[in-house]
């Protein structure tokens, strides 16, 4: 029997930087009432707010609730309220490094574009994410810039070069995050093994990036059952069937 169920967030348990919609967050209330959970992403903390937390029912299932964002950098439990376990922060000088690097790279690259939504460069503390069209962009823009990954292969192929003391990951369909060194979503499921006692082989991992390349392949790499699902409808039909697969007779 499985002990814990990982989620990925954009694109699997939501549309991409969107809200959780009232039938994934009646799912996830009802899975949280028979396994723990984790969701991973590379977003930060307001996100996971903003799309998970503020739609769920406050209560005691939110203890069987891990939450890693960021890509795993930072671990947030709950008991009287979030508490941070631990966030593998940059330093102000690796920041700088890091954003200049990636000005150069999209130049080098040329896929500079001439309508942004928001901000392109986020620094969310322990991660530095690219967002090619913009933090705001809509879904239908993001979905068109980059859907075959060349783009962001090219500019990932040059920061690899300029950035050899980071990991440089493709995010979600238009970011790039950079961590420090060896900081992924296979390092999220080796700290919720350690943290929460519960082995790799008792886990599931669920996304939409498992392929290789993809932003969740690394937790494949943990030896960790995964799941690999299309968008958030297939999603659902998932966590139906692990619940009713855990859930006690009546």
């Amino acid at each position: 029997m499985k002990a814990l169920i990982v989620f990925d967030l954009d694109g699997t348990l939501a549309p991409s930087k969107s809200a959780i919609d009232p039938e994934m967050a009646a799912l996830l209330t009802a899975l949280l009432a028979v396994v723990k959970v984790a969701i991973i992403s590379g977003g930060a903390l307001p996100q996971f707010e903003t799309q998970v937390l503020a739609h769920l029912p406050e209560h005691d299932r939110f203890g069987n609730l891990s939450l890693l964002p960021t890509s795993g950098t930072t671990f947030f439990r709950y008991t009287d309220a979030w508490h941070t376990l631990y966030s593998e922060n940059l330093s102000e000088d690796q920041k700088h490094k890091i954003i200049a690097a990636l000005n150069s790279a999209v130049a080098s690259a040329g896929f500079q574009v001439d309508k942004v939504w928001g901000e392109t460069i986020e620094d969310r503390g322990s991660q530095i994410t690219y967002s090619a069209l913009g933090q705001q962009a809509p879904l239908d823009a993001k979905s068109q810039w980059d859907p075959d990954f060349t783009k962001r292969q090219k500019i990932k192929a040059i920061l690899d070069g300029l950035l050899p003391d980071f990991s440089v990951r493709l995010g979600g369909s238009t970011s790039i995050d950079v961590t420090l060194p060896g900081i992924d979503k296979a390092y999220g499921i080796r700290k919720l093994r350690d943290v929460l006692d519960i082995p790799i082989a008792e886990m599931i991992y669920v996304g939409d990036a498992l392929f290789p390349g993809g932003n969740d392949y690394p937790a494949r790499e943990t030896g960790a059952d995964c799941i690999q699902v299309r968008d958030p409808d297939e999603t659902k039909r998932v966590i139906e069937a692990i619940t009713a697969c855990l859930k006690p007779p009546v």
